[in-house]
């Protein structure tokens, strides 16, 4: 199977269902974020200091995975029974921020991303999130987005800075405390 189809020369696309959309929609923008996003989670569990945590980082691409399939669908036209999420989905990112808090000192400052490169991509990741959960906000304003992939992506930035918290602590890196010039 060939890789490449010519057929997007144009700079339109696809979606599930048949729909050819310009390359530069919103909807494409969704998934495309979630898919840089995937990678990055991908360079997290790559990450020696996240050695007891690659399945979760695994499972976590997964469900991107889903949402991706979710948002390259047509929801007017699609037939095709694609993934869904759940909401112990959710709970689980809650429950492992839980465990991870508990062992981590008190936030009383904001802190500044960095610390160790280990670190600085989590903080990458958390931002890339952000950035997908905007987008898909601003897509449901037109077309149908299920509520928990709007869910899944807040909690999972909060996922990810708290990880980025324990990440510090386990490599003994430093929290940079963000002192704002008065």
């Amino acid at each position: 199977m060939k890789i490449y189809t010519k057929t997007g020369d144009q700079g339109l696309t696809s979606l599930i269902g048949g729909t050819r959309v310009p390359k530069s929609s919103l909807r494409i923008d969704c998934y495309g974020t979630v898919d840089e996003l995937n990678s990055y989670i991908g360079l997290l569990r790559d990450q020696d200091v996240n050695a007891a945590r690659r399945d979760l980082l695994k499972e976590i691409q997964d469900r991107l995975f889903t949402i991706g399939s979710s948002l390259a669908s047509d929801p007017e036209k699609s037939k095709m029974k694609i993934p869904d999420l759940h909401e112990a989905d959710v709970t689980l990112l809650e429950s492992e921020m839980d465990a991870m808090n508990a062992n981590l000192p008190e936030l009383r400052v904001f802190i500044l991303p960095g610390g160790h490169q280990s670190v600085s991509f989590a903080h990458v990741a958390r931002c890339v999130c952000r950035r997908a959960e905007r987008l898909v906000i601003h897509l449901r304003e037109d077309s149908f987005v299920a509520d928990l992939v709007v869910m899944y992506l807040n909690r999972l930035s909060d996922y990810l800075f708290v990880l980025s918290r324990q990440m510090s602590h386990d490599l003994g890196a430093e929290e940079v405390s963000w002192k704002p010039r008065m």
